[in-house]
């Protein structure tokens, strides 16, 4: 690389040195510049594809890799730790599980019956199943029913 003298140059002399400096360093900008598309395919090929939409278009930010369609964030080393199936929740944010116990939040109608189930009602024994009513029971003076896991609190 040239080094720049000012003393005894005319100006032109000065111009095309800063004009060479500037293409060496150019040069130099795209050698790293392909350096890093190379890092970048190698990584992005590492990455693997978003769990929960299956975008293959994810990216590592520090330990967690990022999906940039859903926002989804995980950490791939804890990826196989987590449930496979849903997830249900109760009123107050709590895990649901099969063969739990809970109380109804607020009075509830019985589809097809004038009666209602009242607030406080305790259910033993869920089991949870997917679709709109995601909480299979037996609720006693009632029989069988499908509770949505909002209007519970677990016991």
């Amino acid at each position: 690389m040239p080094v720049f003298q000012t003393q005894n140059a005319n100006f032109s002399d000065i111009f095309s040195e800063i004009c060479y400096i500037i293409d060496f360093c150019e040069a130099e900008e795209s050698c790293r510049a392909v350096d890093i598309k190379r890092e970048r395919r190698k990584i992005m090929s590492e990455v693997p594809a978003c769990p929960k939409c299956n975008c293959d278009y994810t990216y590592q930010d520090r330990d967690f890799v990022v999906c940039p369609e859903c926002g989804y964030e995980w950490n791939p080393e804890t990826i196989e730790a987590e449930p496979s199936g849903p997830v249900f929740k109760d009123a107050s944010g709590n895990i649901l599980s099969d063969g739990d116990t809970v109380s109804l939040i607020k009075d509830l109608p019985v589809k097809g019956s004038s009666s209602r189930i009242k607030a406080g009602t305790k259910v033993k024994n869920i089991r949870l199943v997917e679709g709109d009513h995601n909480i299979d029971c037996k609720i006693d003076g009632f029989g069988a029913m499908m509770l949505k896991s909002e209007f519970v609190r677990k016991v």
